[in-house]
């Protein structure tokens, strides 16, 4: 199988490859420059081969590069990956979220009763779901929280802003910028999608002196050396249970 991994920025990117190369003296391709500017850098693992994708910040950039990268390649799996902030207690500074909901939490209209997302305006979806096994299977094996990640445009920056966003999804484990743009790319191209966040900072008031990016960095590199198998193994069984069909 060949799975698209897709990350905002170049230091996710890095963390990914890191984690999905065995042997760092010999690295593996160099980046290729897909139209569009987008870096994308392959690994090969024994039964599975990624491809790394810098896809650019926000729902709309990683829409935009997800769609750009599946157009010029067949996949049979797309990540979303990264760092994000993670909803305290449930998910503290350095673990892993592995998404059982990809949300859009801003998507929507602002009523005088409350926010009214996109679904229920009838204007299309808010909530893509990612493979249940997939999803359990890649938290069991990681370590992560299994539970929603939102998608948001504006990260979260008030206490108020954060008690809001929570009480509309009591579930939620982490938010960040580009997931659902990254699902919505996949199922125009009928393909599964995980997302995989690894914890930077708690969600609420903004403080960059207590974010901790690079032991957020450094846990998704480590999820990563613990996903590639996981990967090619419900990728293994995907191609059998297709083949009996």
């Amino acid at each position: 199988m060949r799975a698209l991994v897709v990350t905002a920025v170049g230091a996710e990117s890095d963390s990914v490859l890191t984690g999905l190369t065995p042997h760092p003296d010999s690295p593996g391709p160099e980046p290729r420059t897909l139209p569009g500017g987008y870096l994308i850098t392959r690994r090969d693992l024994p039964g599975i081969a990624f491809d790394v994708l810098v896809g650019g910040v926000g729902p709309a950039a990683a829409a935009a590069g997800t769609a750009t990268a599946l157009a010029l390649a067949e996949y049979g799996l797309v990540v979303s990956a990264g760092i994000g902030g993670g909803f305290a207690p449930a998910a503290p500074v350095g673990s892993l979220v592995v998404a059982d909901a990809i949300v859009a939490a801003d998507l929507g209209a602002q009523t005088p009763d409350g926010f009214v997302d996109v679904a229920s305006l009838g204007f299309g979806r808010s909530v893509h779901l990612p493979p249940v096994e997939l999803a359990a299977r890649a938290a069991e094996a990681t370590g992560a929280l299994l539970a929603p990640v939102l998608t948001v445009s504006t990260v979260t920056g008030t206490a108020d802003g954060a008690a809001a966003l929570a009480a509309r999804h009591p579930m939620a484990g982490a938010e960040a910028m580009e997931g659902f743009g990254v699902a919505e790319a996949a199922s125009a191209h009928g393909l599964p999608v995980l997302e995989v966040r690894a914890v930077s900072n708690a969600v609420g008031p903004r403080d960059r002196t207590a974010w901790r990016i690079g032991d957020a960095l450094a846990a998704l590199a480590e999820g990563f050396r613990v996903l590639g198998p996981v990967l090619a193994n419900w990728g293994e069984r995907l191609e059998q249970h297709r083949g009996r069909s």
